[in-house]
């Protein structure tokens, strides 16, 4: 006869072991001991015992107990931009001292997500004004669900909006090159229906330029796409002397494809890209970019707001304006 399955180690237990309460082994193992003042000796004692018995707690119980996952969830759309890859980071650092994870849903599949767990709050960095998108969102809130949503035509509906206010300001990057360049070439992800390619053809346009669709190449969403995109471009033999692009991430790839090239950035060519991400400004030459300024830390506060003070609020609108930051990558050199 097998012998029976060792009994499953407790609160109860782990509280005899290190010798404290029970309300303590449980503030500690949340990771909220020090909102109640127990000594950190105590919280380590409380852990130490915890491991010898090999206490794990009962994560779908406790949900199910108390509605809460401890699960930050971003939905991010591009995992291999810079700017998807800053703002795990930052949420993650921030989070993590809650008792919070963060994790990422892959290629923005929200929906199916949702359908399956409640987190205590979902970040979305894309989210279209296609209706059932909006009544799948209002739904969802409905059932609680703490939503932050990207989105620039956006009303809040029990979640909040963050805009951005992109789309009027991508002009700024063109405008800039215009001043000391007459062939702006772009690269960028698609080319219709798309607000930040449509600032490069309006601009260009509206300055008396010529739109030449051999400055022009579309990149796959990812750096290795853009990189391949960017050598296309720059190794044709009339290549543009400035480059738009339509990412940040883009504009770092083509910043790298020139030193590949051995073209002087930004002597030959100047790059601006769009978003500013935290990696353009420490790449070198530093990027030129359009984008909000110190958006992760704000969204970072938002996010960390649903989860405490504001939890059940009703929804609010962000807005982050953008704006044209000049670096290195798009100065004029004498």
């Amino acid at each position: 006869m097998s012998a029976p399955l060792a009994e499953r180690p407790t609160l109860r237990m782990v509280a005899k072991e290190a010798g404290v309460s029970v309300a303590t082994v449980s503030y500690v193992l949340s990771g909220r001991h020090r909102s109640h003042t127990i000594k950190d000796s105590t919280a380590e004692r409380v852990r130490e015992a915890a491991a010898r018995l090999g206490y794990r707690r009962n994560d779908a119980a406790r949900a199910i107990r108390t509605g809460k996952s401890d699960l930050v969830l971003l939905s991010l759309s591009v995992l291999a931009d810079p700017w998807s890859q800053a703002v795990a980071a930052d949420v993650s650092t921030a989070v993590t001292p809650l008792g919070k994870t963060a994790l990422i849903v892959a290629d923005g599949d929200w929906r199916t997500v949702l359908s399956n767990r409640t987190p205590d709050v979902i970040f979305i960095d894309s989210v279209s004004p296609d209706p059932e998108q909006v009544a799948e969102l209002e739904a969802f809130a409905a059932q609680g669900v703490q939503i932050v949503a990207f989105g620039e035509t956006l009303e809040p509906r029990g979640f909040d909006v963050i805009r951005s206010g992109a789309e009027p300001r991508c002009h700024l990057a063109v405008e800039h090159l215009l001043e000391h360049h007459d062939s702006v070439g772009a690269l960028t992800s698609r080319t219709t229906g798309f607000a930040r390619f449509d600032a490069y053809l309006n601009t260009l346009r509206g300055a008396g330029k010529r739109v030449r669709d051999d400055h022009i190449e579309i990149f796959e969403q990812h750096p290795e796409g853009a990189y391949r995109a960017a050598m296309a471009l720059l190794t044709k033999p009339d290549r543009p002397t400035a480059l738009y692009c339509t990412t940040d991430f883009a504009a770092i790839a083509a910043v790298r494809a020139a030193h590949r090239l051995r073209i002087d950035v930004p002597r030959e060519l100047a790059i601006v890209g769009v978003g500013n991400t935290p990696e353009g400004e420490h790449l070198d030459p530093s990027l030129s970019t359009v984008g909000p300024v110190n958006f992760n830390e704000a969204l970072t506060r938002i996010i960390v707001s649903r989860l405490t003070d504001r939890e059940g609020a009703a929804g609010e609108v962000f807005d982050f304006p953008w704006q044209l930051i000049v670096r290195e990558s798009s100065k004029v050199v004498p």
